[in-house]
């Protein structure tokens, strides 16, 4: 369906870019999910020679995300369908904001309308939840940045959209650096010295090393160990700021586990770097948006 040999969108200016191939087979999945047997009730009612034009309209306030991706699937789902974005990845919206026109074949339209709004709707949730929690700890010096409990397959287009809602990308997957986690130590005999020195010893030099812990004690063993980062695992404020003072430096502290939008101001003051969150992407609404039929000719 989809030659990434060409850029997705050749001629109507939507895009001039290459969508990843994870990408490029979430879409085609999700098409053949929907459109599987056809689009019956287009075909009994609507002329085979309708043209349509729509626009997308926003019906909430949030952050848009997955534009190019909404942009593809009407692509995939006929090349004469044309789609005119009005905003970018990252635009503020409000309740009425047109983002997108899409005018083409009728039937076309209707066949890449549900698709097209689930991912749309989805990623825009992520980048408006995302969004939240950034505005909450404006000033400080701390990050927010997601986690990997994301949607199997949609990982790239989430981390995206957590992006365009103004947060950072941890590890996108387990080869992106290490992590070591409560279960790793459990395994090791919560040795967290050894496991820091052991994971020093076999990793790149470009490597960071990071190490989760739940008290003061761990965090004195990871600087032992020499640890790059060290994540501070449920601990209470009072628990992390003490944290912060006696890492002093030396290392990057994240703050991980219940991260909630009234707890996270009060965690950024504590001094730490890095605030992750997974509730920014496994929890995020979707956005509320629509495609409305403008003109029939």
């Amino acid at each position: 369906m989809i030659d990434n040999r060409n850029p997705m969108y050749k001629d109507n200016g939507v895009c001039a870019m290459y969508l990843p191939q994870a990408t490029q087979r979430l879409i085609e999945l999700a098409l053949a999910e929907d459109l599987d047997g056809g689009d019956l009730t287009s075909l009994a009612t609507i002329p085979a020679d309708l043209t349509a034009k729509a626009h997308v309209l926003v019906k909430d306030q949030g952050v848009l995300a997955g534009m190019e991706v909404a942009a593809a699937v009407c692509s995939l789902v006929d090349p004469a369908l044309e789609w005119q974005a009005m905003l970018n990845d990252g635009a503020t919206v409000e309740y009425g904001t047109i983002v997108a026109y899409l005018s083409g074949p009728a039937r076309s339209v209707l066949m890449a309308e549900r698709t097209m709004l689930n991912f749309l709707q989805r990623l825009s949730g992520i980048a408006s939840k995302t969004a939240l929690y950034v505005a909450k700890i404006a000033g400080t010096q701390a990050k927010l940045v997601d986690t990997r409990k994301t949607t199997p397959g949609w990982r790239a287009l989430e981390k995206a959209a957590v992006r365009a809602g103004g947060g950072a990308n941890h590890r996108f997957n387990l080869g992106d650096g290490v992590l070591i986690k409560d279960n790793h130590l459990a395994l090791g005999g919560h040795d967290i010295v050894g496991a820091v020195q052991r994971a020093r010893a076999v990793a790149p030099h470009t490597t960071k090393i990071e190490v989760e812990v739940e008290d003061l004690a761990g965090v004195q063993a990871a600087l032992d160990g020499g640890a790059d980062i060290i994540m501070l695992d449920n601990m209470s404020i009072e628990a992390m700021s003490e944290a912060v003072q006696l890492i002093a430096g030396r290392a990057l502290v994240e703050a991980s586990g219940g991260i909630t939008l009234e707890r996270i101001r009060a965690v950024a003051e504590t001094g730490v770097n890095l605030i992750s969150c997974g509730a920014i992407t496994h929890s995020a609404v979707a956005l509320d948006i629509s495609l409305d039929i403008a003109i029939n000719s």
